[in-house]
């Protein structure tokens, strides 16, 4: 472990390890969605999150950029501390509703998808990164006693770790393998930390819940998410090349942040667009995963 080391002021920096800007947007969003920050409500300043993140003010003005920029926050500057908007805790609806990137349109739908006594959900993804992400709200609500759907149905059809994947994929060398290797090992760890979270509602909270999980012997080239029937939520894999960091080697590669792809929005009953929208993505999901598809072992790494 390294030893500390003197900050300004006296103070000591923390020895946990260093969040990206990201992260600690993805938790201040977590917050607002849920209602732990309400609309109109003061942000902490950013010294405080600076400090409860571990991280340098830089990346908290980043973090809070990035949720300006989703219209989250106002008043975002480096003087007094950013303010909640007043909208934030509503998720947009309604066939005018605009695409928005996947952690910001998902979990306020997977939430509202948790009122129902029957939830229904399907998914169609690289990972499920975002799926378990946005599954966090409404767990945390079950937990707290505000809601208790009765019945939980989630399918989720993921890449074959048997194929060739087209991407991610360095783009040049022969780094296929130590890239397929960390792509398959967080497939499985986000399929296992969502089978378990939901599973446990079994135990803890007497929810009949059921998760299942098949491999398409495909790269999906969209993210698709089917919700309690109702909704279809649509979103391109855009490719672009960035650099990772795999075994302590900075390798090139072409990959999707899929947590960023924008999510288009179609719902059962507005309009004949909609609707038929809906309905084929339930036939396509159900057809992939009744033909060719196969079980999938989320403990192959």
């Amino acid at each position: 472990m390294e030893p500390e080391h003197a900050a300004a002021g006296g103070r000591k920096k923390s020895q946990r390890p260093q969040r990206s800007h990201r992260e600690v947007a993805d938790e201040l969003r977590s917050r607002i969605r849920s209602g732990v920050l309400r609309p109109g409500q003061r942000m902490p300043t950013q010294a405080k999150l600076a400090d409860e993140f571990g991280v340098e003010r830089g990346a908290v003005r980043q973090a809070l950029r990035i949720l300006q920029s989703e219209q989250l926050l106002t008043n975002v500057s480096k003087g007094s501390p950013a303010t909640v908007a007043q909208h934030a805790g509503r998720a947009p609806a309604g066939p005018q509703a605009p695409p928005q990137p996947t952690m910001v349109a998902l979990a306020p739908r997977i939430s509202a998808a948790f009122a129902a006594p029957h939830v229904e959900i399907d998914a169609l993804c690289l990972t499920a990164v975002s799926l378990t992400l946005a599954m966090s709200e409404p767990l945390r609500e079950i937990h707290a006693g505000r809601i208790k759907p009765a019945k939980v149905d989630v399918r989720v059809l993921l890449p074959s770790g048997r194929i060739d994947l087209a991407f991610p994929t360095p783009v040049e060398g022969t780094d296929g393998d130590r890239l397929h290797r960390r792509w398959l090992a967080q497939r499985n760890a986000q399929g296992q930390v969502l089978r378990h979270n939901l599973l446990a509602l079994r135990s803890t909270h007497g929810i009949d819940a059921h998760v299942s999980f098949r491999a398409l012997p495909f790269t999906p080239p969209v993210k698709l998410y089917l919700i309690n029937g109702a909704e279809a939520l649509f979103a391109y894999y855009t490719l672009t090349r960035r650099e990772a960091e795999i075994d302590q080697e900075h390798l090139q590669l072409y990959d999707a942040e899929g947590t960023r792809s924008m999510l288009f929005p179609f719902a059962q009953g507005a309009g004949l667009r909609d609707t038929t929208f809906v309905e084929q993505s339930h036939l396509w999901f159900n057809a992939l995963w009744e033909t060719i598809s196969s079980e999938l072992d989320l403990g192959v790494v």
